[in-house]
């Protein structure tokens, strides 16, 4: 089981994936908001999402986990 971590601080402004869903490196998996800059989250390896540990509206500080993948 990996995870898949913040890369910086903001608003969790939109969650693109849910459980169960197939990714490939590349993808966004959510969209942060910061300074008033969207900041897309992407894949780095090829994973099944098993867990979503945010939701629109969160914050999110560098270092949070965003996902629990498979």
């Amino acid at each position: 089981m990996s995870q898949l971590f913040s890369s910086m601080a903001g608003s969790v402004y939109k969650v693109l994936v849910k459980p169960g869903d197939r990714l490939e490196p590349g993808d966004e998996v959510a969209i942060l908001e910061s300074m008033k800059m969207e900041i897309p989250i992407t894949m780095e390896s090829t994973a099944t999402v098993k867990e979503l540990k945010v939701g629109e509206g969160d914050f999110v500080n560098e270092g949070d986990v965003i996902l629990v993948l498979e």
